[in-house]
């Protein structure tokens, strides 16, 4: 059995413990809070977006119109959006393991031929890929630092500006989209090329250009396709704080538990010490009575 000390040392270690956690847990409210908010607001009009560009990439059939274009895929880009910092369950994890799983078995070749790139948002994704061997982009692994529509444009047109000069010739997302405080859906979607609306869910409507149609897509599509990466980042965000807060509220609610268990233990030692030490005075008491 553990000496009362050692009981004791465990119990404000623990207790320590729980007071950081309930802490990360109030952070993790506060931000989720903001973050909820951003997305809650961004998801319709970034969806709107989305089914606004299919529809006018469907009759844009010009030479100009790029980014339908669909090529052999042999140069491949997987943009891994994950957190900066642990802490947060299986938020990482479920991305990291769903974008191996992608990278291995959807484009086996292309890997086998290092023509596959992650290009990582967070800093949990670029620390494991690269620690792995995988060839990895970490040019926009900074942007939850200043999580801004600005920010997130910069990485947008560097995408479509290597979509369009053939660098990939396609590429896709994988995140966590928010649902609720305790629950993250995990997403893959496609980025570039754009996918055409499916039958049963496109309607064709009779648009009106003024002006040109060209000169509507030429200014719709690079304002589509950064929102739509936005959007991702936006639900990672929440997502994250969500998760970290469920975490947080769970590790709070074990150390509780754990220091029940300590508490109780700590009793039985202080009342078993107390008991010898009154076996040892009545041992004591009554040898000397036989002097």
């Amino acid at each position: 059995m553990a000496s009362l000390k050692e009981v004791k040392t465990r119990i404000g270690s623990v207790t320590s413990t729980q007071q950081i956690t309930k802490a990360m847990k109030m952070v993790a409210a506060a931000k989720l809070r903001k973050s909820q908010e951003r997305i809650l607001q961004m998801r319709p009009f970034a969806q709107k977006m989305t089914l606004l560009l299919q529809d006018l990439s469907v009759s844009d059939v010009s030479d100009d119109n790029w980014y339908t274009k669909v090529r052999p895929e042999e140069k491949i880009c997987v943009i891994a959006i994950t957190s900066d910092r642990g802490l947060c369950g299986s938020f990482n994890s479920s991305v990291i393991k769903s974008v191996v799983a992608l990278v291995q078995q959807k484009y086996t070749d292309q890997h086998a031929r290092k023509n596959v790139t992650i290009l990582c948002i967070g800093r949990r994704g670029l620390d494991f890929f690269t620690k792995r061997g995988y060839k990895v982009n970490g040019d926009f692994v900074n942007l939850f630092h200043s999580l801004t529509f600005e920010s997130v444009s910069g990485a947008g047109q560097f995408l479509m500006d290597a979509f369009k000069n053939g660098t990939y010739d396609k590429i896709e997302i994988v995140y966590n989209q928010f649902k609720n405080v305790a629950t993250q859906v995990l997403i893959t979607e496609q980025f570039l090329p754009v996918v055409p609306p499916s039958a049963t869910k496109h309607n064709e409507v009779d648009y009106i250009f003024q002006p040109s149609q060209h000169e509507i897509m030429s200014g719709l599509i690079p304002k589509s396709l950064k929102t739509q990466l936005f959007k991702a980042v936006l639900d990672s965000n929440a997502s994250e704080n969500g998760a970290r807060m469920t975490a947080m509220d769970k590790a709070s609610e074990n150390a509780g538990e754990i220091l029940k268990e300590l508490r109780l233990m700590y009793n039985r030692t202080r009342q078993a010490a107390i008991t010898k030490e009154i076996l040892e005075i009545v041992a004591g008491a009554e040898a000397l009575k036989g002097v």
